[in-house]
């Protein structure tokens, strides 16, 4: 039977963040892809527990985990993940302290340990057009949909302003894009392939 999609396995974590100014943080994430993708397995969205600086170390840690698995018939449109990160204000609301988006990593990360890539994410704000009056009612600007931080549409109207990063890790693996036509790349000791599976670790950069 001829094979019509490839598969794009994600697994990672949500390692943590630095939030010099925040403490008390939790963070939110989703995927964005292209219309000829659709997850199959696993979690499109999510939300980690709240996170607190220790004594120790300054950083925010989450460690938590990521496991979603996409179908597609079309590298363009390659999932993204957009965290959104939140905590509590002086007035005890939550409000959003940063957004940010990275690409699923399109070939294998070193070959120690498991072929893990690790991405630091840089995350912004929107910034109020009257700040005063956002400080006097405890309210920030934020994005009715944060997927729209990976989309780029809109956001070419908005102030923003950098603020802290989020840390993600990831493994990935490809079944079945080189029986579709798609170049994943030469045979080297960083590809781990099962000939029975048809999985592979390494896959060329196709998102547009």
């Amino acid at each position: 039977m001829e094979t019509t999609v490839f598969l794009l396995t994600v697994n990672g974590q949500i390692e943590g963040a630095n939030f010099p100014d925040y403490d008390n943080l939790y963070c939110k994430y989703c995927y964005v892809y292209g219309h000829d993708w659709a997850p199959t397995t696993g979690l499109e969205e999510g939300i980690t527990q709240i996170a607190s600086k220790s004594i120790q170390s300054h950083r925010l840690i989450w460690n938590f985990p990521l496991e979603t698995t996409f179908k597609s018939t079309n590298p363009s449109g390659w999932p993204q993940l957009v965290v959104s990160v939140y905590g509590p204000d002086v007035f005890g609301n939550d409000v959003v302290r940063g957004y940010g988006a990275t690409h699923i990593p399109f070939t294998p990360g070193h070959l120690f340990p498991f072929l893990r890539h690790t991405r630091t994410i840089p995350m912004f704000v929107p910034e109020p057009t009257w700040r005063l009056q956002s400080w006097l009612l405890g309210r920030r600007p934020e994005y009715t949909d944060p997927k729209v931080v990976a989309q780029g549409e809109g956001r070419e109207v908005t102030r923003v302003r950098s603020q802290g990063s989020v840390t993600v890790s990831f493994h990935i693996m490809t079944k079945d894009m080189k029986k579709m036509g798609y170049d994943t790349g030469p045979s080297t000791p960083s590809t781990v392939q099962s000939a029975s599976s048809g999985w592979s670790t390494e896959v060329e950069s196709y998102a547009k």
